[in-house]
């Protein structure tokens, strides 16, 4: 990661919050800074999917902002970060970025980092995809933004979800240029 250790991540209200969780672990690890917002539905999906609290949730990141506070740093190109992930992202999110509604501090933090030309990853949760879906991923790739929706890597032979967890939210933080030690690798 070349020069600024500091990482956005945000959290929509898709199904998949272990995605979410496991960045901020790995980026802690490896020691990046993390900047956190999650949505009032990734609350709900943090309460449906985890035993985490909000403060448990909130206690992995290094600084926590309410999606409300459009004015907080990670609202300004000025505030320099690596870029941002969006793990797990919601359609709703995904559309909102890709058609500039900032309308929270997740989407706006997102806006941001596309219109400063630095790395947006959108773990998108969903399946199947309708036209509207695709023609939304279509706008943010050609914003500069990548789609990574988390697809199992099985030629990894994984014996758990944790691994297939562990190895999908590595190859994301690999995109911001987080180096993650011990992150299984084909032909290493």
């Amino acid at each position: 990661m070349s020069g600024v250790r500091r990482l956005v991540v945000g959290i929509s209200g898709a199904t998949g919050i272990a995605y979410g969780v496991r960045v901020l672990e790995l980026a802690r690890k490896a020691g990046v800074e993390t900047h956190l917002v999650v949505t009032p539905a990734g609350q709900q999906t943090r309460a449906y999917e985890t035993d985490l609290s909000a403060n448990d949730l909130a206690a992995m990141a290094d600084v926590v902002y309410r999606p409300a506070d459009i004015g907080a740093a990670i609202a300004s190109g000025s505030f320099r970060t690596a870029g941002m992930i969006v793990a797990p992202c919601s359609i709703r999110t995904l559309s909102a970025v890709a058609y500039a509604n900032n309308d929270n501090l997740l989407t706006r933090a997102a806006d941001v980092t596309l219109k400063e030309r630095r790395r947006l990853v959108l773990m998108v949760r969903e399946t199947p995809l309708t036209l509207a879906h695709l023609r939304a991923m279509t706008a943010v790739t050609e914003m500069g933004g990548v789609v990574m929706p988390p697809v199992p890597a099985f030629y990894l032979n994984p014996e758990s979800v944790a691994e297939i967890v562990d190895h999908t939210a590595g190859r994301a933080l690999d995109l911001l240029g987080v180096d993650v030690p011990d992150l299984p690798r084909w032909g290493e």
